[in-house]
């Protein structure tokens, strides 16, 4: 697929598209955000965004948004548009009957289902088609980071949050841990819960802490299914994930160590199980992503504890760190840090950063690291 470089009003339109895009976060998995704008003779004439999965895509809806006739306009989209049958029907029919002229798009779907195809026939159709590259691509491409990573390796995108005091500490040598982030610290992980497919905890975390796990902010459009990386089964019944997993689904993870008359009584109180396979904890945590991504959960936020980070960061599997640091110290050798695991031997192969952003919440300091990019 040849890319150009996108003119100032070009990336304009596209940033635009990519604001309208962001309307809709944490409501169209397992599709992705995408927006779209019409312009004609320099004039915006229609625009919208894909509300939900299931409702219509970006391109139709910016269509039917004009209050003039599109014939002979360009349409900015962040995604290449769909030329397949799914929920809904191919948006390159509608922009072929649409009359259309240029379409200029901000990232490539990579699904096998597209990648390209409905490019191909828009431009068999004489449509003149642009990607565009540089800034703006890539803005499109990260707003789309779970549907990428999902599409090209079946398994989920993993944030791994976390929040540690100055010294590097998220619990005390007794295991305390609350609260050490701040109050704006904590209500902005309840709106990344609300953005997330799944949210997952290890096994101590939810018998020390017996948590809910659910995204409390106002209009939640959905909430987030409750994962459990628990090797046994030793989720108590009697926990308030399993008490609740009739109206919010819960899913544990476990080996196939885990007993059949425990994996039996939490499967009959509504808990899904899985069993991972793999003869250590991070071939585990891999098979436990491929069996969440084989239904359709494109976005994990890992809440810890540091035992299972620690796992997923040796499986490779941590594509973001969010780490809040509040102003406290804790000290004590036995303290724990955010992440366990095997780590590397020297420092050189430690991995690093693509980008790092910094944000001051309240009296905390939100550190924001990407380690992949898809």
């Amino acid at each position: 697929m040849s890319h150009t470089l996108a003119t100032q009003r070009d990336t304009r339109h596209l940033l635009r598209a990519i604001e309208l895009a962001s309307e809709a976060h944490g409501r169209t998995s397992p599709n992705p955000l995408v927006g779209a704008v019409v312009v004609k003779q320099g004039r915006t004439i229609g625009e919208g965004f894909h509300a939900a999965a299931g409702q219509p895509h970006a391109e139709r809806v910016a269509l039917e948004s004009c209050d003039a006739d599109p014939r002979g306009a360009t349409m900015y989209v962040t995604l290449e548009p769909c030329c397949h049958h799914g929920r809904t029907p191919p948006c390159t029919e509608a922009l072929i009957e649409s009359g259309i002229a240029r379409v200029v798009v901000a990232s490539d779907d990579p699904t096998h289902k597209a990648a390209g195809r409905g490019l191909g026939i828009l431009r068999d159709e004489g449509v003149d088609v642009e990607v565009v590259n540089g800034e703006v691509g890539q803005a499109a491409r990260l707003m789309n980071q779970p549907f990428r990573k999902h599409a090209k390796t079946g398994r989920p995108h993993v944030i791994f949050k976390s929040a540690m005091t100055l010294d590097g500490r998220v619990a005390t040598h007794t295991g305390d841990s609350q609260w050490i982030s701040g109050e704006y610290s904590r209500a902005r992980s309840h709106r990344w819960r609300a953005h997330a497919d799944a949210v997952a905890v290890g096994i101590g975390t939810a018998l020390v802490d017996d948590p809910q796990l659910t995204s409390r902010v106002e209009g939640v459009g959905r909430q987030p299914r409750r994962v459990v990386f628990d090797s046994e089964a030793r989720l108590p019944v009697a926990s308030r994930l399993v008490r609740s997993a009739a109206e919010i689904p819960v899913t544990i993870v476990c080996s196939r160590a885990a007993s059949r008359a425990a994996t039996g009584a939490l499967e009959s109180a509504g808990v899904e199980v899985i069993r991972a396979t793999g003869g250590t904890e991070a071939d585990r945590v891999r098979s436990g992503l491929d069996e969440l991504g084989a239904r359709e959960i494109q976005s994990v936020l890992l809440e810890g504890g540091p035992h299972l980070a620690g796992a997923f960061l040796d499986a490779g599997e941590i594509d973001e760190i969010r780490l809040f640091v509040a102003p406290m110290i804790a000290g004590g050798k036995n303290a724990r840090p955010p992440l366990e695991g095997k780590g590397v031997e020297a420092i050189d192969a430690a991995r690093r950063s693509l980008t790092t952003e910094v944000e001051r919440i309240g009296e905390d300091v939100l550190i924001s690291s990407r380690l992949t990019e898809w």
